[in-house]
C-alpha cells in the first residue's frame, strides 16, 4: 500500500491529541497556530533554497518537512485535507489563468 497525505493527516491528528512530551507534533499543536505557522514558513524557505540549489535529495527531504508542517497548520486551523483537495479539484476544472481571474480582487 502506498503512503498518502491522508495517512499523514491521520498520524498528525493522532499525535496532536497524544499530549506526549516526546511528540514534536503535540508540542507544535500546544504552541498554537502562530508557532506551527512560523515553522511552516521556515520549512517553505528551506524548500525554496533546496530547489534553487538544484539538490534533488534535499528538495525531497525539505518538501516532506513542508507537507508535514502544512498538515499540522491545517489540523490546528480545523481545516481537513479533504477541503484542500476539494479546492484543488475545483481549481483544476478550469485553466489556471481563468481560475486566478475569477478570484475576488484584493
Amino acid at each position: 500500500m502506498e503512503f498518502s497525505l491522508t495517512d499523514l493527516e491521520a498520524i498528525v491528528a493522532a499525535r496532536a491529541g497524544s499530549g506526549g512530551s516526546d511528540s514534536w507534533t503535540a508540542k507544535l499543536v500546544a504552541g498554537g497556530q502562530s508557532r506551527a505557522a512560523k515553522k511552516l514558513g521556515e520549512e517553505a524557505v528551506e524548500t525554496v533554497i533546496a530547489a534553487i540549489e538544484g539538490d534533488a535529495k534535499a528538495l525531497a527531504a525539505e518538501s516532506a518537512d513542508l507537507l508535514y508542517h502544512l498538515l499540522v497548520v491545517l489540523h490546528v486551523g480545523g481545516v481537513p485535507l479533504s477541503d484542500v483537495l476539494a479546492e484543488l479539484q475545483r481549481r483544476t476544472a478550469q485553466s489556471g489563468i481563468a481560475e486566478k481571474a475569477s478570484r475576488p480582487a484584493g
